[in-house]
């Protein structure tokens, strides 16, 4: 689980990438060290060389031995004034196997001979080329054995290794460190900030407060508090809209109940012998049934959500037929025209109900404005269906929809479309098409008419 996590991995890619580099450092600094190992033979083998000329080559077989084992050579060539002299010697044990010259190489030479020194563990012979110090001479050659250069290489690549283990640990934890500080620290605050507001997003106190010194961490944590109070804000506000509706819903049934209990009474009073009394009561009947209409209205919408559409095949003539029998009779307008133009035999998937409360608000409300214009009208309800959708259009021929009922359409309390109009009706039919996957929309609106178009998908 710890190598899951941002610290686990930041440490191991750490360690990684410090020994790769460190890889790629070794090779060169190995080759390094050859050229230093041999350039120091070479000065060693120079200093015993002038110590015999020193002496005008006087010297006995064990001092020049010596001389030999100290420098670490087997034999010396130093060429002076274009002379190549073989100043210091002892007996080779086997062929020269290699020869480098140390004067021309390059840096790939010098890394191509050190892996090949590396890689061949056997014991042989090899000469060395260079130049003797201090200008003394033009050139030194030297024989030795090879067993020991590759040793010191292996020692010191050795010692490479093992330092740049430690420092990738060091510095790995070093960063770790930095990384948990900087980094994963302040992200696991802010994970539980999120986490203790989602347990009470209306509590304010839980509202993050940005910490972080991190510029792009302090950017998120400004970020989320500006969310989480807007969300607050919101909740407060939904939750006092909540209350609010369910106070309205009580007043609203109640009210209702009054209101029935009056229209009972009024219908009576249409029987009284007072002509003044004949006069006010369809206006007081009708003002009742306004506002039990209204109420009845607020309690649909007040509820929390509309049931899922029980969706199922439905032959819509016979549908429409009926919903518009039941419109006729309410109406009791002869001038009226109710026109169903739907070809027999067209069935949509549909809820039943639901499809019957939407045609029923779009006619009753198209009867209305066509009632308010004193005029004969046409309600006509056509339908089409398509390879990917059903098409319903409601459209009558009365005087069309106020401004303010086209701008605040579908709103609840604000679209409403005549005086007194709740806009209720409108916004409970598009929430109950929407539950059918489909949409309502106003097609046309003017002094020629209305038209609605209900499209629900296949």
């Amino acid at each position: 689980m710890f190598f899951n996590s941002l610290s686990g991995r930041f440490l191991m890619l750490t360690v990684v990438f410090v020994m790769l580099a460190e890889v790629l450092i070794f090779v060169p600094s190995v080759a390094r060290f050859r050229e230093d190992f041999l350039q120091a033979r070479l000065e060693r083998a120079q200093i015993a060389s002038l110590s015999l000329l020193a002496t005008d080559e006087m010297i006995d077989a064990g001092l020049e031995a010596e001389l030999l084992e100290n420098a670490g050579v087997l034999n010396v060539v130093l060429r002076r004034d274009e002379m190549r002299q073989l100043v210091l010697s002892s007996p080779i044990p086997e062929p020269v196997h290699a020869t480098y010259d140390l004067r021309n190489a390059g840096p790939w030479d010098l890394i191509r001979d050190a892996i090949a020194c590396l890689a061949d563990p056997r014991t042989e012979v090899i000469r060395v080329i260079g130049e003797p110090v201090q200008q003394a001479g033009l050139l030194i050659e030297i024989t030795m054995l090879s067993d020991e250069l590759r040793n010191g290489m292996i020692d010191y690549g050795v010692r490479v290794l093992i330092l740049s283990a430690v420092i990738s640990v060091v510095t790995a934890l070093m960063l770790f460190l930095a990384v948990r500080g900087l980094l994963v620290v302040p992200i696991r605050k802010l994970v539980a900030a999120m986490t203790a507001y989602a347990a009470a997003p209306e509590d304010a106190r839980h509202i993050i407060s940005p910490e972080a010194s991190v510029a792009e961490l302090r950017e998120a944590e400004e970020a989320l508090r500006s969310m989480e109070t807007s969300l607050t804000t919101a909740l407060r506000q939904k939750d006092r809209l909540a209350q609010l509706g369910a106070a309205v819903a009580k007043i609203s049934h109640d009210l209702r109940n009054i209101l029935t209990t009056a229209q009972l009474f009024a219908d009576r009073m249409e029987d009284s012998d007072d002509p003044r009394v004949k006069r006010a009561a369809p206006k007081l009947v009708n003002s009742i049934s306004r506002a039990v209409s209204l109420c009845e209205s607020t309690l649909a919408f007040g509820k929390a959500e509309e049931p899922a559409p029980r969706l199922q095949h439905v032959q819509l003539l016979p549908l429409v037929s009926d919903m518009l029998e039941n419109e006729r009779l309410a109406a009791g307008d002869a001038r009226l025209e109710l026109v169903a133009d739907i070809p027999p035999g067209l069935s949509l998937r549909a809820d039943p109900e639901q499809l019957f409360r939407v045609l029923a608000n779009l006619v009753r409300n198209a009867h209305q404005a066509i009632a308010a214009s004193g005029r004969a009208g046409e309600i006509r309800l056509s339908a089409e269906q398509s390879d990917h959708a059903w098409t319903l259009t409601v459209s009558d021929t009365g005087p069309g929809l106020p401004p303010k009922a086209v701008e605040y359409l579908f709103q609840p309390f604000q679209g409403g479309a005549r005086k007194g109009g709740s806009g209720l009706g409108l916004a409970i039919s598009a929430e109950l098409v929407r539950g059918h996957g489909g949409d309502l929309r106003l097609v046309q609106s003017g002094p020629e008419g209305t038209t609605f178009e209900i499209r629900l998908p296949k």
